[in-house]
């Protein structure tokens, strides 16, 4: 009997964990879209509302900035000879998070300046580009623009 409350337990805390994680299959938090190479308007801009409660640096690689659960925005994208960049722009220190097509985590803080982060493509994969807006050293959120680009 204690075999299996122990089981039970360590079940449990494994589901709390999952829960409390950020999550590439849930409704992304500002839409979607479906872009082809070429994409008209460049660049593409949402309104977000950058950040959240969870620790983007929990993930893989050199991510930072607090983020939410459901990824901010969703782009379905099929490439072609353009690279494809993602870029923030906002009053607040914003990060970007991208979980990519191939399954990695890209990251960026501050290299677009001042601040906005930009995570660039220089030969970008057809699918599936799942995007957090982070805000860099505190939870909470701040208005931010997601900017989609395929001009360097």
């Amino acid at each position: 009997m204690k075999l299996i409350a122990t089981a039970t337990a360590l079940a449990l805390a494994c589901l709390a964990g999952t829960a409390a994680a950020q999550d590439a299959s849930l409704t992304a938090n500002y839409g979607e879209i479906r872009l082809n190479a070429g994409f008209t308007p460049d660049p593409y801009t949402v309104n977000v509302q950058a950040g959240g409660s969870l620790n983007g640096g929990n993930l893989p690689g050199s991510c930072t900035g607090f983020i939410a659960a459901a990824p901010d925005f969703e782009v379905t994208y099929s490439a072609g000879s353009f690279p494809l960049v993602f870029r923030t722009s906002s009053s607040a220190d914003t990060t970007l998070i991208i979980n990519g097509p191939d399954g990695r985590w890209y990251c960026d803080d501050d290299s677009y300046g001042d601040g906005d982060a930009e995570v660039r493509f220089n030969r970008p994969q057809s699918g599936t580009y799942d995007v957090w807006v982070g805000t860099f050293g505190s939870e909470g959120t701040a208005p931010a623009r997601l900017i989609i680009t395929e001009t360097p």
